[in-house]
């Protein structure tokens, strides 16, 4: 990404302007419509003076790093252009975030170009400033708007998805596949995927949020919704463990079997129903369980 002149220059920490997200370049549209404003004179608030601006610096510039005037120089160069911090900020609005944290957001930006900006070279302040500016907004959402963080790594690849999949649907005729993406970026596909999935992890709903369009006072929460753990399924390797064992017994134990636990009877209703006696029902009950105990034993 093409940076502009002043981007070059190093920032007041480690931080490079030169990365894209923190300086997006003229064709960024956040620094295009600000530079139309500017440029416009439409928001006499974002219309600092220039003058008096290009004036301070050439006297920050002037001054010895450890004359005590520097501070009140550089303390009334970042008020001047608070407004356009403001204006920035505001256009990143609705996005998840307070305004008041975007604002101090666009604060260290514009601190960082008044630490960082060189008048020497001849170009305009805010020409510099507003690319820096977007750019460390830009990076506040990266790297702290998401909701479950995710390597920067993918969050580029995310862009660049992003970026390429309006040219090759337009190139191709139809929505690129995931090769297609893969091929145009020079990545895998799986790679592919994993950046097409990381944009799950940037809003993440609450489990008690409301399923559907959220007007139905009386909904159920998505929590609701999910499944839980089906008792009967930790028996399903039981039941097809006992059915070969159950039809190697003798006939009458089958149906004892049957009536006992199926039929939910006692042993005195089975033996009125056999017409043997209960202490009958009660052996042989108890020989037919140990058999099938002893087998699966040894199965197991």
């Amino acid at each position: 990404m093409t940076a502009a002149d002043h981007s070059t220059q190093p920032a007041a920490d480690d931080t490079s302007p030169e990365d894209p997200d923190l300086d997006p370049d003229a064709n960024d549209p956040d620094v295009q419509a600000a530079n139309e404003e500017l440029s416009s004179g439409r928001n006499q608030r974002l219309a600092a003076d220039r003058s008096r601006a290009r004036e301070l610096f050439v006297q920050l510039a002037e001054l010895p790093e450890d004359d005590p005037r520097r501070a009140r120089l550089r303390d009334e160069l970042v008020e001047l252009h608070l407004p356009l911090v403001e204006y920035l900020a505001r256009r990143f609005r609705n996005r998840g975030e307070q305004f008041d944290d975007l604002v101090q957001v666009a604060n260290l930006g514009l601190i960082k170009s008044v630490d960082g900006y060189d008048p020497a070279r001849g170009a305009a302040f805010t020409s510099y400033a507003i690319p820096m500016i977007v750019g460390e907004l830009k990076r506040h959402f990266r790297d702290k708007g998401w909701d479950v963080r995710v390597p920067r790594r993918l969050q580029e690849l995310r862009l660049e998805i992003s970026k390429v999949s309006g040219d090759l649907a337009q190139d191709l005729g139809r929505s690129p596949t995931v090769a297609d993406l893969a091929t145009r970026l020079g990545v895998s596909e799986e790679e592919v995927i994993e950046g097409l999935d990381c944009g799950q992890a940037y809003r993440a709903l609450s489990l008690d949020a409301p399923a559907g369009d959220g007007t139905d006072v009386g909904a159920a929460g998505l929590g609701d919704l999910l499944g839980a753990e089906d008792p009967d399924m930790a028996n399903v390797e039981n039941r097809e463990a006992l059915r070969p064992l159950l039809a190697k017994l003798p006939e009458r134990e089958q149906k004892i079997i049957a009536m006992r636990f199926h039929g939910n009877l006692t042993q005195s209703q089975i033996a009125a129903e056999l017409g043997i006696s209960q202490m009958h029902v009660s052996r042989l009950l108890a020989g037919a369980l140990k058999s099938m105990r002893d087998q699966l034993t040894r199965e197991g």
